[in-house]
């Protein structure tokens, strides 16, 4: 038996699919404007530099622990099928906010949390008062994030997509009127007054996620006796190797950081790596969501969602290919991020390197949505310290052949570790295709043609 089970294969249409996955990819690509919003207004206070850092540093460990949130939207969409699954990933959804809030209030509001800050991210005594108090809001942020995550995650099992770009879409518009109204009054002078915008707009999409997440929630039967999660031990073995995963892949970043910092120019290295990823990051926003596809769709007809993965995983690719050879990429760098001279040229070539990226990444999602439905999540953990260590490797091997690199060291080692985490993902699930998922028998997920 299947996490999520079926009594026979159905076939999906296409449009079904579409009308599914794009509300999710227009909501992924609307979190870089709720972004642009906050960074739009730090930028026009008074001192902008230090209200800028103090936010984005702040921002950093917050970034750590929302991970641990918003995998609750992945568990919920796989294991939550009726009210008694529903309120075991619940259960799991409250020790984790209470344990995240209160190591937020230690670092918050301690000692402790001054010394990380100062010890551990290098933040300068003039600094420390501002970056504590932003990430005195921010830790409410995370909160409020893994409800709505828990709720979203029943709105895609029931193919409900289209309330996440709504409730993203009102986000957007109280935080655009709250950052005008700050402006409008002065009130800009602070770190933290971009945390309050990012608290208010996510309070607002978790209200949205809840209120429509609970209608659905009340149409659910008590118990699905055709679905196999009963015990709080299956959601823990499901949710703690995709915690683990989350958490491996944090050392990336800083490890990136690192090597371009020792490299020659580095100031030009780690901010063209910086644009180049940005720009990425904006092109893979539908492709993240791929692995919903897979957990909603794939028992019932493989075949199509193997079709239609082909067809999006190719987007970004040749979206990034006219950008990064054509004279597209110098008029966005130039025009609408306002890069310009030798940082173009090597935020250009970092791109270019980031192809390789592209192309492995949407099926990294797509083999992760079947491990997730099969309940493999414990391959995730190695898959993704498979890229860590290879990403490491790969850096400290590319600096030395090209120590002024730039910024297309960090994009190659990069891409070689999606690259590798790809393919471990593959093979491990592979081997694992005849195991019993929570001690149920069941069928080779191939048999219909992924």
């Amino acid at each position: 038996m299947k996490i999520q089970q079926s009594t026979e294969r159905n076939s999906v249409s296409f449009r079904t699919l579409f009308n599914f996955f794009i509300p999710l990819g227009i909501s992924a690509s609307l979190v870089t404007i709720s972004h642009v919003i906050i960074n739009g207004t730090l930028a026009r206070a008074p001192n902008p530099a230090v209200v800028i850092a103090s936010y984005s540093v702040a921002m950093s460990l917050f970034a750590i622990f929302e991970r641990c949130a918003v995998i609750l939207r992945q568990t919920c969409a796989t294991l939550a099928r009726d009210k008694h699954s529903f309120k075991l990933v619940s259960r799991l959804t409250v020790y984790l906010l209470s344990a995240i809030l209160l190591l937020s209030l230690i670092i918050g509001y301690s000692s402790i949390g001054e010394l990380f800050f100062s010890q551990i991210l290098g933040v300068k005594e003039h600094m420390l008062g501002p970056t504590m108090s932003a990430y005195r809001v921010l830790m409410f942020v995370t909160i409020f994030s893994g409800i709505r995550c828990l709720f979203q995650g029943v709105i895609i099992s029931n193919l409900r997509t289209k309330w996440l770009t709504i409730g993203m879409a009102v986000r957007l518009i109280v935080m655009a009127i709250l950052s005008w109204v700050i402006l409008k009054n002065g009130w800009m002078n602070h770190g933290y007054v971009g945390a309050y915008i990012f608290l208010s707009g996510m309070v607002i999409e978790a209200l949205v996620s809840v209120v429509e997440g609970r209608q659905i929630i009340k149409k659910m039967p008590t118990k699905n006796s055709d679905h196999p999660i009963v015990h709080r031990s299956q959601v823990n073995k499901f949710y703690l190797p995709l915690l683990l995963a989350s958490l491996i892949a944090v050392i990336i970043s800083p490890a990136i950081n690192a090597v371009l910092g020792s490299s020659g120019k580095a100031e030009i290295a780690i901010a063209s790596y910086a644009i180049a990823f940005s720009v990425l990051n904006l092109l893979l926003g539908f492709s993240s969501y791929i692995h919903q596809i897979v957990i909603n769709f794939y028992e019932k007809d493989a075949k199509i969602v193997h079709r239609f993965t082909l067809i999006f995983s190719l987007i970004p690719t040749f979206l990034l290919v006219g950008i990064a050879y054509s004279p597209l990429g110098v008029w966005v760098l130039q025009s609408i991020m306002g890069v310009s001279g030798e940082l173009l040229n090597q935020s250009l070539l970092a791109l270019k390197f980031f192809i390789i990226f592209t192309l492995f990444f949407p099926w990294l999602d797509y083999v992760n949505g079947v491990l997730m439905l099969k309940g493999q999540t414990k391959v995730m953990s190695f898959s993704q310290a498979g890229n860590v260590i290879v990403t490491i490797i790969a850096l400290l091997c590319v600096i030395f052949f090209l120590p002024n690199g730039g910024g297309l060291i960090g994009a190659l080692a990069q891409s070689i570790g999606v690259m590798t985490e790809t393919l471990i993902a593959l093979i491990f699930l592979r081997r694992f295709l005849n195991k019993p998922i929570f001690g149920f028998k069941k069928k080779k997920i191939f048999q219909q043609g992924a």
